[in-house]
């Protein structure tokens, strides 16, 4: 059996990946792919992994995850998402670093299945705009409280990306950028899930239809069905140009009134996040889904 696990990034995607494949769990399931409700494994997991704090599950904690998790009795792949599986929103700027605990507690997950071949998926975001979305998250009252005297210019996607990629070596890590996700969406799916290519999954378009307008959607979905024959990178560039004229502005900018969070900050740390991003795309290792 193979375990995937989403861990993150927190303000990525808001779990929309996740609830798209829990409308389509009854198809997957005849592919061995189980994808259970979150309620039914967090708990338990995050339970487990504080009592073994690193240490591999014996066959029994594993049994016991497996009847919390699912009904079926055998999966060919186990699909959990928790954009806390390796730190709290709370904690994620500890110690001055993008998730200071992801090598240990990516390594923790890895141990709740000792001998089975696991995954990691990971969505990334500009921190111009992850640091504001993580305080909203956060129940710090001030902004200048919650950054506590941290300097943005120096947080990096890749440090956290190397510190999972050394805790686990054996196991496939896979990054993308939220940016991004409108027009991979499809792909993301595909990938994480792990299904038969020639199977559609119904939900597809639900992403897209909360940053595009009903007219834009109604026509991008009529020039797809009349051109069925259209591949992964066609299909990327027609969404990307119904995008450019259908989206829907507030949906897809974001205005960032905070202290200190200036034009020329935004800026920089816009440029720093591209330079990390193409550092995360050449590393040994990863696997990157672009555009």
């Amino acid at each position: 059996m193979e375990l995937v696990y989403h861990i993150g990034a927190h303000c990525t995607d808001d779990d929309r990946l996740l609830k798209c494949l829990l409308k389509n769990r009854g198809l997957l399931a005849k592919e061995g792919i189980v994808v259970p409700g979150p309620s039914r494994y967090r708990p338990v997991l995050r339970e487990i992994m504080i009592a073994l704090r690193g240490r591999p599950a014996t066959a029994e904690m594993q049994q016991v995850i497996l009847d919390a998790t699912m009904d079926e009795d055998t999966a060919e792949r186990l699909i959990l998402f928790n954009q806390s599986f390796i730190c709290v929103p709370q904690k994620v700027l500890d110690q001055h670093l993008l998730y200071p605990a992801a090598g240990e507690k990516s390594a923790w997950l890895a141990q709740l299945f000792p001998d089975n071949p696991c995954e990691f998926f990971l969505g990334l975001r500009n921190p111009a705009t992850f640091i504001p979305a993580l305080f909203a998250k956060s129940k710090e009252p001030s902004f200048e409280g919650f950054i506590a005297g941290i300097d943005p210019r120096v947080l990096t996607w890749s440090d956290m990306v190397r510190r999972i990629r050394n805790a686990n070596p054996q196991a496939r890590l896979t990054v993308w950028c939220n940016e991004d996700t409108p027009l991979i969406w499809s792909e993301l799916l595909q990938e994480i899930s792990g299904h038969a290519p020639d199977t559609t999954l119904r939900g597809t378009f639900d992403f897209l239809s909360t940053i595009m307008t009903p007219e834009g959607m109604t026509r991008m979905r009529a020039y797809l069905d009349s051109h069925p024959e259209t591949d992964g990178a066609q299909r990327q560039r027609i969404v990307a140009a119904f995008l450019d004229k259908y989206a829907i502005p507030e949906e897809i900018e974001e205005e960032l009134d905070l202290p200190g969070w200036t034009a020329e900050l935004v800026d920089t740390l816009t440029e720093r996040y591209a330079e990390d991003i193409f550092q995360i795309a050449n590393m040994p290792g990863v696997h990157f889904i672009a555009p």
